[in-house]
């Protein structure tokens, strides 16, 4: 299964063009930033690169479906060595929630993120995310407490939750009710395109 995932991430990192080499994005994330679901080309890390397109902003999307944060942070330091981004956009722990995994370790993890990719000389933007209540509601809060609690920790970027604008929407959710539609991809990008475009070089 890792060698699957792995050749799927591979696939994916190529599906984005280079456009430039003056300024890398590393979006680091799961299903919800892979386009899962969806056509190609069609999801909002995609929709994004073709936005930056000509302001020498190169955007490589190490996406992977059902990634969880403990993945995460043990893939990331090879993709900083590999990339050199200038700003990577953390959007990992939706699957620690559904999985129901200790939100002390996601904490750690993400932090473990963070430093790696500050340390890389990165600037970091957090993605927060949020759990149905039906996980229960001490759960459910302590697994959202996690995001503000780095984001203010460490004085990042933060965007207080990523699928906010389709979240309650089920005319823009697939049908298992978790993954946003190829409608929803461009109202994600919208919503968090100003925290995005704090961090970007002026264009042309």
């Amino acid at each position: 299964m890792k060698n699957i995932l792995t050749f799927i991430a591979g696939a994916f990192l190529f599906a984005i063009p280079a456009f430039g080499h003056g300024y890398t994005v590393l979006i680091w994330g799961d299903s919800l930033s892979s386009g899962y679901g969806i056509p190609d080309n069609r999801g909002w890390a995609d929709l994004f690169a073709v936005r930056v397109k000509d302001r020498e902003i190169r955007v490589v999307n190490g996406s992977i479906p059902g990634e969880i944060t403990q993945g995460g942070k043990e893939r990331i330091g090879a993709m900083l060595s590999q990339h050199s981004p200038e700003l990577v956009v953390l959007a990992l722990g939706s699957n620690d929630g559904l999985q129901g995994l200790d939100t002390s370790r996601m904490h750690a993890n993400l932090e473990s993120m963070i430093n790696a990719s500050r340390d890389a000389g990165a600037r970091v933007l957090l993605l927060g995310m949020r759990i149905p209540p039906n996980y229960g509601t001490v759960y459910a809060d302590a697994f959202y407490r996690v995001f503000p609690d780095l984001a203010r920790n460490h004085d990042i970027g933060f965007v207080p939750f990523f699928l906010e604008p389709v979240a309650l929407d089920f005319d823009l959710m697939q049908d298992d009710g978790l993954h946003p539609t190829a409608e929803a991809q461009i109202l994600l990008l919208e919503h968090i395109w100003p925290a995005l475009q704090s961090f970007l070089p002026a264009g042309p």
